[in-house]
């Protein structure tokens, strides 16, 4: 069994200098998950790159929460069909 590993959200927004309500709105629009504990919320570990992927978007490229979701969408997208081509080209 795969131990899963939490990162306390109010410790990665302080570290990554990012407003924690930007990262519950990522998780009320379903584009990451927090796990709630009490009264700390927490990042599961396989998350963090996507997470890290939205903020780049959000801070570094000033793209907001409605166009963070037509691009992952799009990005699944694609994942998805290149994923059906590789499937398709080995069988």
């Amino acid at each position: 069994m795969q131990t899963e590993y939490l990162i306390a959200l109010s410790d990665f927004c302080i570290s990554h200098n990012i407003e924690l309500s930007f990262v519950r709105s990522l998780h009320q629009t379903g584009l990451i998950r927090i796990s709630d504990n009490r009264e700390s919320g927490y990042i599961e570990a396989d998350q963090l790159c996507r997470l890290e992927k939205f903020i780049r978007f959000y801070y570094d490229l000033d793209i907001n929460l409605e166009g963070i979701e037509t691009i992952s969408h799009l990005l699944e997208r694609i994942n998805s069909q290149q994923d059906e081509i590789n499937s398709s080209g080995t069988g």
